[in-house]
């Protein structure tokens, strides 16, 4: 049957619609692909700022050997965002910049390895901010990082400056320049530059004004130093003093400058200032705090007030660290100041206590202070003092975060130096010797 005029209009009607939806399907899915287009290109912006050296160099830190001039300046988040559009401190990568001012007959080489041996290329550092579909606006990125990084050598009569792009650190960064001339000669620059943008525990210390000069206590001669060193109170204390803390089982003899140095080159962090918002946090986030190199660390009380400076190591873990706490006391021996320590070494962390739980013996991280100073050649003399009070692994004490510990009773009492000592010019005081605690001490 041939057929009728109204069914070819309907098939034909069907027809066109269906050829209208897809036509409408694929103008459809060409807007969303012309979106995503512009979203991925409106996304992969690469806006660099203005780099005014003149700021850096005013700001940084400069030092000269002979004929040679570095001058270093470390990047602020902040700075860092700002120069080279990009949140490098997001992928852990601090920019360090320098200045070298070569004024020798012979060039010199600047080996990045001796700013920091883990340093990041400069196309390694483009590639990890790269952009999807973006592939002109990556070149243009790979090509600003090489041109800004610092040159390998610096010819003589020249000033060379640029980026070396280094692990981040908090606090105070510890590193050196090293430069290399013809024949092997090697002038090496050591810096130590706090981290624009963080607060340490001890920013905001008056030490000038801790004491009057009628309660600062000089001693000379080594045995009235030591019996005072012997009546030091055992422990810290909680904030209204009537219970004890972790033992004082440390003091170290030397001016600040040196002794902050030591710790930084041996890798101790600093922590970060203890304020009411962070002595609050520690109570509930234990947890999440711990993940942190730079956690403020919960005070503990001498003289009457809390630690001074706090300092963490982390070791494998982030819960693994050791922490140290220092207050300056009012003595002073042969002029240098006299710094009274706690060290303690976490293992672990006791999630329903909200408090990290110590190596029981505390010796253990007492022990590792003085091997940490020594093989960094920053230890001069040594010995050993009664004071904290024994106590033995059958009938342990405990501190007001109830982390019980045993102890052999003595304190370690350390000279640190500012110039490198080697190992074997250490002199041990033997004034008493320390021993490991057994279940009969």
């Amino acid at each position: 049957m041939r057929p009728t005029i109204l069914s070819v209009h309907i098939e034909s009607s069907t027809h066109a619609a269906g050829k209208f939806r897809v036509h409408q399907t694929r103008l459809l899915f060409s807007w969303i692909l012309a979106l995503c287009f512009l979203i991925l290109h409106g996304c992969a912006t690469f806006k660099p700022g203005p780099i005014d050296e003149t700021i850096f160099r005013n700001r940084g830190l400069s030092k000269t050997d002979g004929v040679v001039k570095v001058t270093a300046t470390i990047l602020s988040r902040k700075e860092t965002r700002e120069i080279f559009g990009l949140d490098l401190y997001k992928e852990s990568i601090q920019p360090i910049w320098l200045e070298i001012e070569n004024n020798d007959d012979k060039r010199v080489w600047v080996p990045h390895f001796g700013v920091d041996p883990d340093y990041f290329a400069p196309f390694e550092v483009a590639y990890m901010h790269h952009f999807f579909f973006s592939k002109r606006t990556n070149a243009r990125m790979d090509r600003y990082f090489h041109e800004k990084t610092m040159v390998s050598y610096v010819p003589p009569g020249n000033i060379r400056s640029g980026f070396i792009f280094t692990n981040l650190d908090l606090g105070t960064k510890g590193f050196n320049v090293d430069l290399m001339g013809i024949g092997q000669e090697v002038r090496t620059f050591t810096f130590f530059i706090p981290v624009p943008g963080f607060k340490v525990s001890h920013q905001d210390v008056d030490w000038d004004g801790l004491y009057s000069k009628d309660e600062i206590v000089s001693y000379n001669d080594m045995e009235s130093f030591r019996t005072a060193l012997e009546e030091l109170p055992c422990c810290s204390t909680d904030h209204e003093s009537n219970k004890e803390g972790d033992p004082l089982n440390l003091v170290i003899i030397g001016n600040g400058k040196a002794l902050h140095q030591a710790l930084i080159r041996t890798g101790w962090d600093e922590t970060e200032r203890l304020n009411a918002d962070s002595a609050s946090m520690m109570k509930t986030t234990a947890t999440v705090t711990k993940q942190d190199r730079y956690a403020s660390l919960i005070p503990f009380y001498l003289y009457g007030r809390p630690q001074d400076a706090a300092f963490s190591k982390t070791r494998q873990m982030a819960d693994e660290r050791n922490h140290l706490r220092l207050w300056l006391s009012p003595m002073r021996f042969a002029g240098k100041p006299v710094w009274v320590g706690q060290i303690s070494r976490d293992i672990k962390v006791r999630f329903l206590a909200d408090t990290y739980q110590i190596e029981p013996l505390v010796d253990e991280a007492r022990t590792y202070m003085l091997q940490d100073i020594w093989y960094a050649q920053g230890l001069m003399k040594f010995g050993y003092v009664k004071g904290v009070g024994a106590a033995s692994i059958s009938e342990p004490r405990q501190t007001f975060n109830n982390d019980p510990y045993f102890t052999d009773g003595y304190r370690l009492v350390l000279w640190v130096s500012s110039r490198p000592v080697s190992f074997s010019d250490v002199e041990n005081l033997h004034w008493e010797r320390s021993y490991k605690v057994t279940k009969d001490n």
